[in-house]
């Protein structure tokens, strides 16, 4: 066996050692076209990940998700869920702040537009997308960081969604996909805040935790797969969790 020969198949066992797939159906047609019309990061893994959740929820609590963008995960989320005739409530915090935005700057040299326009136009499509493709099951989007959220969500406090309407928070949850701020010391408490209203068989998702992703979030993911509370689900790149 040559160098290169040994080298190609020392590479493929070390991917595969880090992948670990779950069994969902094909994509449907529907989700081709919502990926043309929608701008997102969301990962085909995560989509993954998404389906088998809904396929496996065994409690009608709520699903939350931290971070979303222009709505493309929040809508696949939804999306699955009514797929597999689940009444799961979708509940979301984003406050559209970006990483390198600077507010009341032009928006990377650009003489026509602002941080400030570009933070209210993502917004304004994350509204859109939503009425758009989940008319039955709007989102209850609250725009705040995660650490208020959770703030609210603890002591069981109403708040206001960005389409005006009140939502009493707090409560079990069934699935929590969160893609908020990658570094360890946000994602670590978004972990503690979520695994606080996890059910037990709940599931957890965060986003850009795979292995070799460069993201802080993967030595979380990491610490969480060595958790006796949790079992790996799948890395598809992404870790997705069950609590125990």
């Amino acid at each position: 066996m040559t160098l290169w020969t040994s080298l190609k198949t020392a590479i493929k066992t070390l991917i595969k050692s880090s992948y670990k797939d779950v069994t969902v159906p094909e994509r449907e047609e529907f989700v081709h076209w919502l990926r043309f019309a929608v701008p997102g990061m969301t990962a085909s893994g995560n989509e993954r990940s998404f389906e088998f959740v809904a396929m496996n929820l065994e409690s009608n609590a709520p699903v939350l998700e931290i971070g979303s963008f222009c709505g493309l995960s929040t809508i696949l989320i939804g999306h699955y869920l009514k797929k597999y005739g689940k009444s799961n409530r979708i509940i979301t915090c984003d406050r559209w702040m970006f990483e390198g935005q600077k507010l009341g700057e032009s928006l990377g040299g650009s003489r026509l537009l602002t941080h400030d326009e570009y933070k209210l136009f993502v917004k304004e499509s994350y509204i859109r997308n939503i009425l758009t493709f989940l008319p039955d099951n709007k989102p209850f989007t609250i725009e705040l960081f995660s650490d208020d959220f959770f703030d609210k969500w603890n002591q069981s406090l109403t708040a206001v969604d960005v389409l005006n309407r009140n939502i009493e928070l707090g409560g079990d949850v069934a699935f929590c996909f969160i893609d908020g701020n990658h570094q360890y010391e946000f994602a670590k408490r978004d972990f503690v805040n979520s695994d606080k209203c996890l059910i037990s068989g709940g599931f957890l998702l965060f986003d850009d935790s795979g292995d070799g992703s460069g993201w802080e979030v993967n030595r979380l993911a990491k610490e969480i797969a060595s958790n006796p509370h949790y079992e790996v689900v799948a890395r598809n790149p992404n870790y997705l969790f069950r609590k125990k």
